[in-house]
């Protein structure tokens, strides 16, 4: 008996991967389902191995309806999360780009939150997906999928001034789960910021945004510039904030689990700040982060 049932849920999980094998299926240029498997397998007699026809619908048609389905919401899902490098690259190539990033990154979890977490090392890899604006191509990426994570991330209790007034070299600290720490080659917040309000106001004025070449031609150019960004969260709301490399890099090393006094110390590595100035910038970036509460216990 228990051979028997074993070997139906052994039969249950063969049935289940077999169709969401064929759902997940990337659709046709035609957004049709293919008519083989990546196996060479006819599509056709996959469907009809669990699905039964009706008096309206072959079982092909009707996986095909999953099939279609599924792609529209991942694919939907996807260019909710990056509207800005949607814009950038275009509507065409988005959709182009993203299929390929969901067919060698397919949803993997019971959330589509989840959907874009590999996207931007993905473009990294591939530039050719992101045509002549790479860098800001993935600078963008980089910073939509800050936004989502310092959105929806842990908070945990912050230090207290009195608490942080008795911090010691030898003190380590923690970082709220939801700061987000960003090192770019453009200055790309404030473009950021813009298209996705661009995109909330195309939502709400027409329901959806698809206007590929007004979108894109409407994305101005951002020079080239180092840039760091602390990705963080107040109030359910989420914000990029400018910050100078020697806060970001202390902000890093204290984040690595160094002390407080060797996260200072690597922070001013390479910086023309006169050594008497330090003092008061330091005092002013722990000002920032006591007000945002940025900073917590190691040991909470």
């Amino acid at each position: 008996m228990r051979a028997q049932t074993e070997e139906a849920a052994m039969s249950l999980e063969a049935l289940q991967r077999e169709m969401a094998a064929a759902v997940m299926q990337p659709l046709t240029e035609d957004e049709n389902m293919r008519g083989t498997a990546a196996d060479g397998r006819p599509m056709a007699e996959i469907a009809a191995s669990f699905i039964a026809p009706n008096s309206r619908l072959t079982a092909f048609e009707r996986l095909e309806i999953y099939n279609r389905q599924y792609w529209y919401r991942v694919l939907g899902a996807l260019a909710e999360d990056f509207p800005a490098l949607r814009a950038l690259v275009g509507e065409k190539r988005f959709e182009a780009l993203s299929i390929a990033y969901l067919t060698e990154h397919p949803s993997r979890s019971f959330t589509l939150r989840n959907l874009g977490s590999k996207l931007p090392e993905w473009l990294a890899a591939h530039p050719e997906q992101t045509g002549r604006r790479h860098r800001l191509a993935l600078d963008l990426a980089r910073m939509e999928w800050a936004f989502v994570e310092a959105f929806d991330a842990a908070e945990w209790q912050p230090l207290t001034q009195r608490e942080i007034a008795r911090l010691q070299g030898d003190s380590r600290l923690a970082l709220q789960p939801f700061l987000r720490l960003l090192a770019l080659s453009y200055p790309a917040d404030d473009l950021v910021l813009e298209l996705h309000k661009r995109e909330k106001r195309q939502t709400s004025e027409a329901g959806v945004a698809h206007e590929e070449s007004d979108a894109r031609a409407a994305v101005p150019m951002v020079r080239q510039r180092a840039t760091w960004l602390a990705v963080h969260r107040v109030d359910l709301s989420v914000y990029y904030r400018r910050i100078a490399r020697e806060e970001f890099q202390t902000l890093v090393a204290l984040r690595e689990g160094r002390t407080l006094g060797e996260a200072i110390e690597a922070g001013f590595a390479g910086s023309r700040i006169a050594v008497r100035q330090r003092p008061e910038r330091v005092q002013e970036w722990f000002g920032n982060w006591a007000e945002l509460g940025w900073i917590c216990n190691a040991n909470r």
